[in-house]
C-alpha cells in the first residue's frame, strides 16, 4: 500500500482566531488536514496535510495565499524567526522511493507561488545541490534577507527579487520525516535554554540530526529548548530528553515538561517505548498497526 505525500506548512500567526480559523479553511482541501498546532509565544502555527501531489499544490496555493492575506509581518512579534507568513512549506515524502513526487510537487507549488501570488520563493533541503536548511534564510529576519538579495549574496529560486512588504517570502523544500519537539524548563532565564540548545544540536558538537534553539516564552512562563530531529534513529528523543534533564539539573532548573509539534513518525515512539519499557528488541515490526501497514 502506498503512502501520501505529506506537507507541514509553518505559518507565522498563532493568535488572532479570525485569521487561524480563515488558515484553517484554507488548508483543508482538497488535500486532508490531519493536525493543526499553535503557539502563541511563538506565534506560530503547524498545519500537517496529506494528499497526492497535485491535492497538496491546490491545498497549499490557498493556505499561503490566505497566509499573505491576513498576516502582516511589519506588526509580527514571536520568539520564532521567520522570513515570510506562510514562512516555510516542506513536501516531505513518507517512502523513500516518493522523494521523486515530492519534487515535483515542490516545484510545481513554487512556480506557481511566484507566478500567481507575486511572492518570492527559496528552495531549501532537498530541492538544493548543498542541501540549505531554514535558518540559512532566517539569520537577521526579513530585512537581512532582502539585503543579501540586494547585495547578490543570493537569489529567489523563483518570483520576484523583493520580499513582499507585508508578507515576505516563502521557503519550499523537499525533507524526510522529522520531529518537532520542545523541552520547557522552569526558568525565566532564557540563557539557560539558549546554553543547552548548544549541548544538544549537531552543529556545536552535540546528537547528529538535532536542530535546536533556546526561546523566551513569556505568556506561558517557561523557556524553552525548541528542537527539530530530523534523524530519529541517530537521535533518539529519549536520549535527548534525559541530557536535556541533565543539563538543566546541572543549572539548578527543572523540567516543565515536552511538547510535540504536530504529528511525528511511530518509530521514535515505539523507541522509546522500548527503552521505558525495557524490551529488548522492540521496533516497528512489533506493533499491530504498523505490520498491517
Amino acid at each position: 500500500m502506498s503512502l501520501p505525500l505529506e506537507s507541514v506548512p509553518n505559518v507565522s500567526e498563532g493568535r488572532d482566531p479570525a485569521a487561524l480559523a480563515a488558515l484553517r479553511e484554507a488548508f483543508s482541501h482538497p488535500a486532508r488536514l490531519l493536525d493543526v498546532h499553535s503557539d502563541w509565544d511563538h506565534h506560530r502555527s503547524v498545519f500537517t496535510l496529506v494528499g497526492s501531489g497535485e491535492a497538496l499544490v491546490e491545498t497549499l496555493l490557498a493556505g499561503i495565499r490566505a497566509a499573505a492575506e491576513h498576516i502582516d509581518l511589519t506588526r509580527h512579534e514571536g520568539a520564532h524567526p521567520r522570513i515570510g507568513a506562510a514562512d516555510v512549506v516542506p513536501l516531505v515524502p513518507l517512502e523513500p522511493e516518493a522523494e521523486p513526487l515530492a519534487r515535483e510537487a515542490a516545484l510545481a507549488l513554487a512556480g506557481r507561488v511566484a507566478e500567481e501570488l507575486e511572492l518570492p520563493v527559496f528552495f531549501y533541503g532537498r530541492l538544493t545541490e548543498d542541501g540549505r536548511e531554514p535558518a540559512f534564510f532566517r539569520r537577521g529576519g526579513p530585512e537581512e534577507l532582502q539585503r543579501r538579495v540586494d547585495a547578490g549574496e543570493l537569489a529567489p529560486d523563483r518570483g520576484p527579487d523583493r520580499l513582499h512588504p507585508t508578507a515576505g517570502g516563502v521557503l519550499v523544500g523537499v525533507r524526510r520525516p522529522l520531529v518537532a519537539f520542545n523541552v520547557n524548563l522552569r526558568s525565566d532565564d532564557v540563557d539557560v535554554a539558549r546554553e543547552i540548545a548548544r549541548v544538544v544540536r549537531e552543529r556545536d558538537g552535540g546528537f547528529a540530526g538535532v536542530r535546536a534553539l533556546g526561546l523566551d516564552l513569556p505568556r506561558a512562563g517557561f523557556v524553552q529548548v525548541s528542537m527539530n530531529v530530523t534523524d530519529w534513529q541517530a537521535a533518539a528523543l529519549h536520549e535527548i530528553v534525559a541530557r536535556i534533564s541533565a543539563e538543566a539539573e546541572s543549572r539548578g532548573v527543572a523540567v516543565a515538561g515536552s511538547e510535540l509539534v504536530g504529528l511525528m513518525p511511530a518509530g521514535p515512539a515505539v523507541a522509546a517505548a522500548g527503552e521505558m519499557l525495557r524490551i529488548d528488541g522492540f521496533d516497528p515490526s512489533h506493533v499491530l498497526e504498523l505490520r498491517l501497514l
